[in-house]
C-alpha cells in the first residue's frame, strides 16, 4: 500500500542526490482557540528549524487529537491525511526548510457535542520527524483545547 501523504520523490529519491544536513527541527506549543461542544477550532502544528543547516530531507508532522475531537478537511498542506480512526493526522513537508524558518500544518477540528463545558481537553500532541534532525528532544509538544459553554456573542447589558 502506498502512503497517501507522501509526495512524488522524483530525483531526490536517488541517495546520491541527497545531501547531509545538520538541522534541528522543533515543535512550538500552540494551544488552539477555545471552542464550544459541537463547535470547531484549528490546531496549528508549528515547526521551526534551529539549523545550522537547511533541511536536506522531507519531514513529517503528526498531530494526535484529544478524545472527543475529530479532524475536518480541508487540511494544510493538502497531503495531510487522517489515520487511526481520525485520532491522528499526518502531513509531509519537502526538504529545504532554512535555518530560523518555520512550517505550519493547519488541522481544523470539531469537538463532540458530548464534551463537558466548561472544561479542558488534554492528550493532544504535535510531533515532528526528519531524517537529518540531529536533536529529537524538542520534537514533541502537547496542546490543550479549552471547552467553553458558547462562543457566540454575549448579550448587551
Amino acid at each position: 500500500m502506498t502512503d497517501p501523504g507522501a509526495g512524488d520523490p522524483g530525483a531526490a529519491a536517488d541517495p546520491a542526490a541527497v545531501t547531509a544536513s545538520d538541522s534541528d527541527l522543533y515543535v512550538v506549543r500552540l494551544d488552539p482557540d477555545a471552542a464550544a461542544p459541537g463547535g470547531t477550532t484549528t490546531v496549528h502544528a508549528f515547526i521551526g528549524n534551529l539549523g545550522p543547516d537547511r533541511t536536506a530531507s522531507p519531514f513529517t508532522v503528526v498531530v494526535t487529537l484529544p478524545e472527543g475531537v475529530t479532524p475536518e478537511v480541508p487540511y494544510f498542506p493538502e497531503n495531510c491525511y487522517e489515520f487511526q480512526n481520525g485520532h491522528r493526522v499526518r502531513c509531509t513537508f519537502p526538504a529545504g526548510l532554512p535555518k530560523f524558518r518555520s512550517a505550519t500544518a493547519i488541522i481544523p477540528v470539531r469537538l463532540a457535542t458530548t464534551v463537558p463545558a466548561p472544561g479542558t481537553l488534554t492528550g493532544g500532541w504535535v510531533a515532528v520527524r526528519g531524517d537529518d534532525d540531529r536533536n529529537e528532544e524538542n520534537n514533541k509538544q502537547p496542546f490543550e483545547i479549552q471547552v467553553v459553554e458558547t462562543t457566540g456573542p454575549r448579550p448587551a447589558v
